[in-house]
């Protein structure tokens, strides 16, 4: 098996890619199978975060690029920076990973969340793209966040 351990700035060569959603880019270890159908294992540093684009390599130069994987999104889309701004503030409100963009934030498909953002006046349509949340405050990733406020809520 591939065992990818080092995350990289750069290679001088591409062998393949590996697409994975987010659930799975949050993960150190992990049991792959890469887009051109080998088998692999991520052995990375315990808090590794993966995003489109980064290089992984193996300790013999082998070298994969991540793709994120296409997810069923929500989305809110305004020109209205704080229409925007209102969305996020109840989305965080209830520790929701999000995706920031100019004119769009977009989060993990929920029809509990869609309705609640249709009642506060917003415009929510659906998407199958990838999916890149805002990092913890904290330096973690957001759904990392997202799992330490439920466990942190349940200790009151």
């Amino acid at each position: 098996m591939i065992r990818l351990t080092i995350k990289t700035e750069q290679v001088d060569h591409i062998d393949t890619t590996l697409t994975l959603p987010l659930h799975q880019r949050i993960r150190s270890r992990l049991r792959v199978v890469l887009d051109n159908g080998l088998e692999a294992g991520l052995f990375l540093n315990r808090g590794t975060t993966l995003k489109d684009g980064d290089l992984l390599c193996t300790e013999e130069g082998y070298s994969v690029q991540i793709r994120a994987a296409n997810e069923s999104l929500s989305q809110v889309t305004s020109h209205d920076p704080h229409l925007l701004a209102r969305a996020c503030y109840h989305l965080g409100n209830r520790h929701v990973s999000i995706q920031i963009e100019p004119t769009c934030i977009s989060y993990p498909h929920d029809h509990v969340l869609d309705k609640m953002l249709r009642g506060l006046g917003f415009t929510v349509t659906h998407a199958d793209a990838p999916f890149e949340p805002e990092p913890g405050a904290y330096g973690g990733s957001a759904a990392q966040a997202h799992s330490h406020g439920h466990q942190h809520a349940h200790h009151h």
